[in-house]
């Protein structure tokens, strides 16, 4: 038996006799972490509102974050990789991303505490991430839902909201994404179809303040969910928004034009309480290596996108959300 199904087991069973978990799961599903309420758990988190609580310190006064990126030739090179398979059909939408190091005073644990998200989650010494992103949630009435994000602008730009739901490339890159997650939850659900269409999120942050675009897409899994919630999380791996499609053929473009290892960031995590359960995707995302900090960005490609706006966007997503 594989990881995959041991993992797809065990939350099958933990569904089935309505036991409460955390899980972390990676990118390409190597290194899955499950834990249970009643163990010692090693990481924090807080999640809509749910959280095991952080004993909080003093913050650093005048705290400092600085982005140091990869070349704008180092990003290049990958991007064109990722344009030839867009010419050549290999995949329609592929999510890039690059590492950047950032130069500051502030711990993880710091970050975490001072982070205002949806979604965050620290393991000591290791990462952390807060992320605005869900993945997916299913209520105890067996309603799952899916919340793509795809499309990205300064807030302060004129007219930011118009240009980024008129843009060409965004909508179809959007487009894209919610046929995608549609497709995906057809696997598992019946009745799917898209609740709301291209949405405005508000973020801020410390560096300024972002609009992002999302979409609702909502199915119906039947009361019984529960005793097969393993097949369903695994079925939907990895993350639509944060792939590409197809799928399979899309993680081999990943890897082959990132030439970098994710690790958990873009990988999914999340809460089930024994009645229902919500998740996010591990974007917005800090991870120490050796006595660095790395942050991992990036964005969607599609045959119409522009290595330099492509690029800003990897770096307008480097950031804190606080003052």
């Amino acid at each position: 038996m594989n990881l995959t199904d041991s993992v797809r087991l065990k939350l099958n069973d933990y569904g089935q006799n309505r036991t409460p978990f955390l899980f972390v799961f990676d990118f390409l599903m190597q290194k899955p972490l499950i834990f249970l309420p009643d163990e010692s758990i090693p990481v924090y988190y807080s999640f809509r509102g749910k959280s095991n609580l952080y004993p909080k310190s003093a913050f650093t006064a005048d705290s400092v974050f600085n982005r140091i990126p990869v070349s704008s030739e180092h990003y290049k090179t990958g991007f064109d990789c990722v344009m030839n398979h867009l010419r050549y059909g290999n995949s329609f939408l592929t999510n890039y991303t690059q590492p950047t190091q950032i130069s500051t005073n502030l711990t993880l644990e710091e970050i975490y505490c001072r982070s205002t998200a949806r979604y965050k989650l620290l393991v000591p010494d290791e990462f952390v991430f807060f992320s605005p992103e869900t993945f997916i949630t299913i209520d105890k009435t067996g309603i799952i839902r899916s919340f793509p994000m795809k499309g990205t602008i300064d807030a302060s730009v004129p007219d930011a909201e118009h240009k980024i739901l008129t843009d060409s490339k965004e909508m179809a890159e959007h487009n894209t994404i919610v046929d995608l997650i549609r497709n995906d939850l057809s696997k598992v659900a019946k009745q799917v179809r898209v609740s709301r269409f291209r949405y405005i999120d508000y973020l801020k942050t410390r560096n300024k303040d972002l609009l992002q675009v999302s979409s609702e897409i909502s199915g119906f899994l039947g009361l019984d969910y529960h005793q097969h919630i393993g097949d369903i999380l695994l079925s939907l791996l990895p993350a639509g928004s944060v792939s590409g499609a197809p799928k399979k053929r899309t993680v081999e473009i990943i890897r082959e034009s990132e030439r970098y290892e994710r690790g958990y960031y873009t990988g999914v995590a999340g809460l089930y309480d024994g009645n229902s359960l919500d998740s996010t995707v591990m974007i917005r995302f800090i991870e120490k290596s050796g006595n660095k900090l790395i942050y991992k960005s990036g964005g969607g490609i599609t045959i119409n996108s522009n290595v330099e706006k492509e690029y800003q966007e990897l770096i307008d997503k480097v950031y804190v959300p606080f003052d």
